[in-house]
């Protein structure tokens, strides 16, 4: 592999979708029938979906709403339509769903104070809902757990689903079947969902170009992260811009603080099925960073860049998240770096879904998984860090051809982005790569310097 280096590029325009693409009510429909299948296959009798303001991927993800301000929960039997329990403010959007549900006031998930005298109790909806002794229920939070019994939904759900099932009948946590890095539901999309996540990384990508192009020393913060120019699409994260000493923490929401040349600088945009971020420097050469790490691009920017073009390189359909982890342990994996978490993960509504890349993985990348660059050293000294973080997706032949006749224009944009990628980074990509950030791959070192970037190429 060519050693990384910094050099002057043209960042192309590869164009923005100027409408959302839809996700078709008949897919809803398809998905409910494959969350029953699993779970008949798993012997559940009933399969209950928690959601609330932070974790309703799998509610969304089955039926297209998700709950506001309240939590939600999803009933879904072997057949006829699932119950939606919802609070007062829900009862709209829900009974609105592109998936036909039966809304349920349960009014114990509305906001504390309101009125909740219109409701019948809890045990009496569950079992109306055929829930009783010697019921099997699997129940879907946010994560599974070494404990098949350790389930993160409230409590008052579990505790009554366990004292109505008693002990001839079992609960436990079913979240495998969404997240399940291997064939989750939520893990395998299909070509409208994987438009969608086009069309979202073109607008956190897009607005992160905003950052790097317009970023000024003397902004304040909350001046900066103007720049990313949110459409008002729900996200999947807080925003984060830091610049400064709080740069170093990676997490925290833009505040009044005035961006000053020489800082460290990290920016993060996320909204449902896709994130973007880069980190760096704000100053112009190697001249202008802090005295000790003039040779940061070296040390650190230039192996980081080449571990990330071998990762992109590597990608493909059928090969393991063992052998990516590989290596970026190979190029970065020492102590200075810093690489504690896996180096890449799934991504769908929620930003992290699950990952099959860590150390001996075998699970196979399959066609449909939509993926997340994800690799950022965390060096803990005086170089910070850089990071380059973008999404993608895998896609065989078939899928590859199904999306390039129901999507031409994103097709197109992802056929540019391949190519840039290839000749003016040096990156080359296995035709199962769809990329689909607007800056793929693209990482410039010296924050004021935004047409300055990583390559291999020439």
């Amino acid at each position: 592999m060519s050693k990384a280096r910094p050099a002057k590029l043209d960042l192309p325009d590869f164009g923005m979708p100027t409408v959302p693409p839809e996700i078709p009510a008949e897919l809803y429909t398809q998905r409910l029938a494959q969350l029953r299948q699993r779970a008949k296959d798993r012997g559940f009798d009933r399969v209950l979906v928690y959601a609330d303001r932070e974790h309703s991927a799998s509610l969304s993800y089955l039926s297209g709403f998700d709950p506001r301000f309240e939590e939600s929960v999803l009933i879904v039997g072997p057949a006829g339509e699932p119950a939606i329990l919802v609070g007062n403010e829900c009862r709209g959007m829900a009974a609105q769903a592109p998936l036909k549900l039966r809304t349920v006031l349960f009014q114990d998930m509305s906001l504390p104070g309101q009125p909740r005298d219109s409701s019948a109790p809890l045990d009496e909806i569950l079992t109306a809902e055929g829930i009783g002794p010697g019921t099997r229920v699997g129940v879907i939070g946010w994560k599974t757990y070494a404990r098949p019994d350790a389930i993160d939904a409230p409590a008052f759900l579990v505790d009554e689903l366990r004292r109505l099932t008693g002990p001839t009948g079992s609960v436990v946590n079913a979240t495998d079947m969404m997240i399940n890095a291997a064939d989750g539901l939520r893990v395998i999309n299909e070509v409208d969902q994987l438009a969608a996540f086009e069309y979202a990384s073109c607008q956190t990508s897009d607005g992160i170009r905003r950052v790097l192009f317009g970023l000024e020393p003397g902004m304040a913060e909350s001046e900066a992260v103007r720049l990313l120019n949110w459409n008002g699409m729900p996200l999947s994260c807080h925003v984060m811009l830091t610049a400064g000493p709080r740069a170093f923490l990676g997490l925290p929401s833009p505040g009044a603080r005035r961006i000053e040349r020489g800082d460290p600088l990290t920016v993060a945009f996320g909204v449902w099925g896709a994130l973007s971020c880069r980190a760096g420097f704000v100053v112009a050469d190697a001249d202008e960073l802090p005295a000790g790490i003039h040779d940061y691009v070296d040390r650190l920017v230039g192996p980081y860049f080449e571990a990330i073009a071998e990762w992109y390189g590597a990608l493909h359909v059928g090969q393991t998240g063992g052998a990516l982890w590989e290596i970026i342990d190979r190029h970065i994996g020492g102590e200075f770096f810093g690489v504690s978490l896996n180096p890449g993960h799934q991504i769908h509504l929620d930003e992290w879904v699950n990952s099959p890349v860590y150390r001996g993985s075998q699970i196979r990348l399959a066609s449909g998984m939509a993926m997340q660059c994800d690799i950022i050293p965390a060096t803990g000294t005086e170089y910070f860090t850089t990071n380059i973080e973008d999404g993608l997706a895998l896609a065989d032949e078939s899928l590859r051809q199904a999306f390039a006749a129901a999507y031409p224009d994103a097709w197109k944009r992802i056929q540019a982005r391949r190519r840039f990628m290839s000749e003016a980074l040096g990156i080359e990509l296995h035709p199962d790569v769809l990329p689909f950030s607007n800056t793929p791959a693209y990482l410039p070192p010296f924050l004021l310097r935004p047409d300055v970037a990583m390559t291999l190429a020439g």
